[in-house]
């Protein structure tokens, strides 16, 4: 793949994608003020499709060979954000912590994957979604449910 060729450039136009999207739902836990922001996400999205997009091209590639299943690189993901997450999530005076944002990373993942397998709608509508998530429900829970909702569930994020 050379750069500047049609693949490269598409590959990027990906990349580039799952980062901004990442980025966008990032953003809201920055002014969240969680401890999880844009670069994080960014990363994630944008590291989940360039395994999902590596695990293509190696399919193509390796297709065949005894022994050799780049298929799974796309599985691992999901194992391997979850790793990321656990780290996230913290028990402070009997209170979890960071359980939000953790979900947030692990839809985060799979959003960079729709993105990585050509699913720009399907990503870009689960980011829509997520953001609603982030942004709508907090002001329902807030609103609606109030403070005691969160010590009487015990969760903090």
């Amino acid at each position: 793949m050379y750069i500047f060729s049609n693949d490269f450039l598409q590959v990027f136009g990906q990349l580039s994608l799952a980062m901004f999207l990442g980025a966008l739902i990032g953003a809201e836990r920055r002014l969240a003020h969680k401890m999880a922001g844009m670069r994080t996400f960014a990363l994630v999205s944008l590291g989940a499709a360039l395994f999902t997009i590596i695990s293509q091209i190696a399919f193509a590639e390796f297709s065949g060979k005894a022994g050799f299943d780049p298929s799974r690189i796309a599985s691992q993901i999901v194992v391997g954000i979850g790793f990321l997450g656990a780290g996230a999530i913290m028990l402070q005076e009997s209170k979890i912590r960071g359980l939000t944002t953790a979900a947030g990373l692990w839809v985060t993942a799979a959003i960079g994957m729709s993105v990585g397998y050509k699913m720009f709608t399907v990503a870009i509508a689960a980011t829509f979604l997520t953001l609603i998530i982030f942004v709508c429900l907090w002001i329902i829970e807030k609103k609606f449910i109030g403070e005691n909702a969160k010590s009487w569930h015990g969760e903090s994020d």
